[in-house]
């Protein structure tokens, strides 16, 4: 797990489920990753630039036309939906989560 920074936010109107893919930057180790996360409870503007906790050792996943490689953690919440992990401090792109 390492700690992203989302750096755009783009439609996804071919997943059968309503998400956002995702382009996250992880640091030099690791690299800019693409995602397919289902938050869409987030507003555009409320995820670009953000730090998020992602998993980067999963192998990708097909998503209908799209090519899943990260998987961004959040709890799951009756009322909310995905409420995000995030760093409350400003911790650095591609800190490891320990």
């Amino acid at each position: 797990m390492r700690v992203g920074r989302i750096l755009a936010v783009d439609d996804f109107p071919d997943a059968r489920v309503p998400a956002w893919k995702l382009t996250i930057d992880f640091g030099p180790e690791v690299g800019i990753k693409r995602s397919s996360a289902q938050i869409t409870s987030y507003a555009r503007e409320e995820l670009q630039d953000t730090l998020i906790v992602g998993v980067v050792n999963f192998p990708p996943r097909r998503i209908g036309p799209f090519s899943s490689e990260v998987l961004v953690l959040g709890a799951l919440d009756d009322e909310k939906g995905v409420v995000l992990l995030r760093p409350d401090r400003g911790a650095a792109v591609g800190s490891a989560i320990g």
